[in-house]
């Protein structure tokens, strides 16, 4: 499949763009829209979603540090792997030698 489809008008006055996980994403959301297990799911895991987005753009991560979209992307990536372990850590996430453990209290 090329990277992206392009669709033109007859009269080349519309230009509708589909990208390679289109397929995909529909059916996520026809699946989303039928099946009541993410039905139950869903509102269980929107909110502390929200709230993770919510204090990253709240704390000076609303705009981009560096010039470069690969230096954004890795940026991006290392600073919400460096707040999803804190967060574990702060949920009892403990290293023994060569394991990682999360305490039962909490799980």
């Amino acid at each position: 499949m090329p990277a992206t489809r392009t669709l033109h008008h007859s009269h080349g006055r519309r230009i509708l763009t589909i990208r390679p996980a289109h397929d995909q994403q529909a059916a996520a959301r026809r699946r989303a829209a039928t099946e009541p297990a993410w039905q139950d799911e869903y509102p269980r895991w929107r909110p502390p979603v929200e709230l993770a987005v919510a204090w990253i753009v709240q704390h000076s991560n609303r705009r981009l540090h560096h010039r470069g979209t690969l230096k954004n992307h890795t940026w991006l990536h290392t600073r919400a792997a460096a707040l999803s372990l804190r967060r574990l850590i702060n949920l009892g996430l403990s290293h023994t030698g060569t394991t990682w453990q999360l305490s039962s209290a909490t799980a």
